[in-house]
């Protein structure tokens, strides 16, 4: 019994997948992720309360923990003195988002859902959650470097949301068209190049 509603659970998360991705949330129907997993649409109501609930169970298991873990990352960098913040600022961001681009690839699927699929539900605001997290670090790291004398250029909290959400928006343009991962890790490095550049000289990094 046991091993029949687990066989019934996949088929249902399976079909719910296919339908997701081809059609995104709003455009998908219970009754197709039914008759594509071979069940009715009230059988699917026994394991999911509502389509949202089936497109979390997708979502949730790989989501949460890479939002977890990008806390982490700058919880572990604030608790550095501020001179060793300032000298480890890029190597730390770099190999967080490296390391950030691989666990995505690791988890592919779910993370094409959030990108493409989920207007309409709880996931649709899950980059601008990354944006939101980047720039209260941003903010700290501007403050510390104020502190230590540093000459920083004008940098408001709009500009650091527009810096922070081209950065994570440009991440997530990989997953938006299926770029194969060697040459996504490519054009991330070439990314990181680049605002390894701006923010040394908005930050007075570099005169």
């Amino acid at each position: 019994m046991i091993s029949i509603q687990i066989d019934t659970r996949q088929k249902i998360l399976d079909s719910g997948k296919k339908e997701f991705l081809r059609w995104g949330f709003k455009g998908a129907s219970m009754r197709r992720i039914a008759e594509n997993a071979g069940v009715t649409t009230g059988a699917i109501y026994l394991y999911y309360r509502n389509k949202e609930a089936l497109f979390d169970a997708l979502v949730r298991e790989p989501a949460e923990p890479l939002l977890s873990e990008f806390r982490d990352i700058h919880r572990r960098f604030s608790s550095h003195q501020p001179d060793t913040q300032i000298q480890i600022m890029h190597e730390y961001s770099e190999e967080g988002l490296s390391g950030m681009l691989v666990y995505i690839f690791e988890h592919y699927t779910a993370f094409k859902l959030i990108v493409c699929c989920s207007a309409g539900t709880a996931w649709e605001t899950y980059i601008d959650t990354l944006v939101a997290i980047e720039e209260e670090a941003t903010r700290d790291f501007i403050a510390i470097l104020k502190d230590r004398g540093k000459r920083v250029l004008p940098v408001d909290n709009q500009l650091i949301h527009i810096l922070a959400s081209s950065l994570f928006y440009g991440l997530f343009e990989i997953i938006t068209h299926d770029t194969e991962q060697t040459k996504a890790m490519k054009y991330i490095d070439s990314l990181q190049e680049f605002y390894r550049a701006g923010w040394d000289r908005l930050l007075g990094l570099k005169q």
